[in-house]
């Protein structure tokens, strides 16, 4: 729910960069004439130029538009935004003044209002990169994405345990989570938390609660790590054994 505004912010973005593209595409196949002098950074044709970040834009835009992970997505567009920006500056401390600041003649070939365009493709940039702050803050600090970091922890750990021979049961008076090397199967010991005598046994089926929505999920402790869709909302979720919590 709290992360659907952020797929609106990439959708859009993806929109306004596919748009952007195209007009990026129309200019350096137009005839202005300044598109044969040279780009004050990079040295090339400004109609290279333009194809160049035209090309790049696309790229993002369809990465945004058909892409399904937010946080690759929201990367991306930070990259572009950043870079536009860092451009932006490196040309006002070169004391160059971008015919882009104004695209005018560029915008001849779509009848477009000289001037208005320039400006308005120069604020984007600067929408995006407020917009991916925002996104960026709410993914880190919501309830979905704490969780969602402390599942890739205890799935961290659940590996190591494993690779190390090592199993893991409840203690039947307590409830206290115990660990084990496999050799010590069917000893007797004492409860560490409870001092309640038990035998060690192999876990059964594992338990844990969806993250997203909270329904009961049982399955088998091979299948730990694995991904699967939950059986109550459909969210893709990774199995985790939370006697580790």
């Amino acid at each position: 729910m709290g992360t659907k505004w952020i797929r609106g912010f990439i959708v859009s973005a993806g929109g306004i960069l596919l748009a952007a593209a195209l007009i990026r595409f129309l200019i350096a196949v137009g005839n202005a004439q300044c598109l044969s002098l040279p780009e004050p950074l990079l040295g090339i044709p400004l109609r290279y130029a333009v194809l160049l970040v035209g090309t790049i834009e696309l790229t993002v835009a369809l990465i945004c538009l058909f892409g399904r992970q937010v946080v690759p997505q929201i990367g991306w567009l930070a990259w572009l935004a950043t870079n536009f920006i860092v451009y932006r500056f490196a040309l006002l401390c070169m004391q160059y003044h971008p015919q882009g600041t104004c695209i005018g003649s560029l915008t001849d070939p779509l009848y477009l209002t000289r001037g208005a365009t320039g400006y308005l493709m120069e604020f984007i940039p600067f929408c995006l990169v407020f917009g991916n702050l925002a996104a960026i803050l709410w993914l880190w600090f919501s309830n979905e994405n704490r969780t969602a970091r402390r599942a890739t922890a205890l799935q961290h750990v659940d590996r190591q345990d494993a690779a190390a021979g090592l199993l893991k049961m409840p203690c039947p008076s307590c409830g206290g989570k115990i660990k084990f090397p496999t050799q010590n199967l069917g000893q007797k010991i004492p409860c560490p938390h409870c001092r309640a005598s038990i035998t060690l046994q192999a876990p059964g089926n594992l338990k844990m609660s969806c993250v997203l929505c909270g329904g009961h999920i049982e399955f088998p402790a091979y299948a730990l790590g694995q991904k699967i869709p939950c059986p109550h909302c459909r969210a893709t979720i990774t199995l985790l054994n939370q006697f580790n919590t």
